[in-house]
């Protein structure tokens, strides 16, 4: 069995418990997830079976959609409520200022990653060091908001859509919101709407899966891992092609109207989708060689 679910994660799961549990109900142990999402936080968690574990660091770059609430006036040292609060102050915004704070956020910017998070200095988990007590200074890393949309303000509650880039954190976001608006906040909800091309409308629960399996009906729900790089240009070649680019040589490209630096879907003659690979020029011809082979 080989490709990828869409996972509704329930919020007080970490993605690893969502794994666990599929490997326990399919019998499966080849499978990993695509992104993690905070325990607390609830949406969409693609998860690879099979052979689709090899495409897990492609679908790691892909952009990101979250709905989020924004609570005013309470930090927290996590950065969202699962934490201790550290400090309280008043909310004297309006719903104006608010706005304009936000659309503020949008386009490229740095970010400074939480201590509470899996980006690792000096070899430690910054949440291990955080456990600890101990707290370190971060590089800020380059990020990119695309749009940012505020549902409703209630109070000191603001919900906002947001996507972002790859490397976001959203409860890192809403604190430089509340920072900036000077009354400090954290993030109070969490949601994954989307993560690349799979969407919380056709996300499954863990209750659908569970049923699923137990009826043998775990492997039509699969999404199929060439669907992650259907922006890519499909190329088709027979027999001995494939077998050499398995092997590591370069294939001549043939026919195919394709472009140096190019990378491209490789599929058998009966249409079995079998690699990606780039195009590079080799003696003054167009030619294939594999970059990861999936099957």
């Amino acid at each position: 069995m080989n490709g990828i679910l869409n996972i509704l994660k329930p919020p007080g799961m970490t993605s690893f418990d969502v794994v666990s549990y599929l490997r326990k109900i399919s019998g499966i142990r080849k499978i990993g997830h695509a992104g993690t999402l905070d325990p607390g936080a609830a949406g969409v968690l693609p998860v690879c079976i099979g052979s689709a574990t090899k495409a897990i660091e492609y679908m790691m770059d892909k952009d990101k959609v979250y709905r989020a609430e924004l609570t005013l006036g309470i930090e927290t040292d996590t950065q969202d409520s699962s934490g201790r609060i550290i400090c309280e102050k008043a909310v004297k915004v309006t719903e104006e200022e608010i706005t304009d704070c936000i659309n503020s956020f949008i386009g490229e910017t740095e970010q400074v990653p939480p201590m509470y998070s899996a980006v690792k200095v000096g070899g430690q988990k910054l949440y291990d060091l955080a456990r600890k007590g101990v707290n370190v200074e971060r590089k800020p890393r380059k990020i990119k908001i695309y749009s940012i949309n505020v549902v409703r303000i209630s109070g000191a509650k603001v919900m906002f859509d947001v996507a972002c880039s790859k490397g976001t954190y959203i409860r890192t976001l809403c604190a430089d919101i509340g920072q900036k608006l000077g009354c400090g906040g954290h993030m109070s909800f969490l949601v994954r709407k989307r993560a690349g091309i799979f969407d919380i409308q056709t996300a499954l629960t863990l209750e659908e899966i569970e049923y699923f399996a137990k009826n043998n009906l775990l492997e039509s729900k699969l999404v199929g891992i060439d669907s992650i790089f259907d922006s890519y240009r499909a190329v088709t070649l027979d027999s001995n092609k494939l077998k050499k680019l398995r092997n590591g040589a370069f294939v001549s490209i043939g026919e195919i109207n394709a472009s140096k630096g190019e990378t491209v879907r490789i599929y058998d003659i009966n249409g079995s989708f079998i690699a990606i690979a780039d195009v590079l020029m080799r003696g003054g011809q167009l030619m294939l060689r594999q970059k990861k082979v999936f099957c």
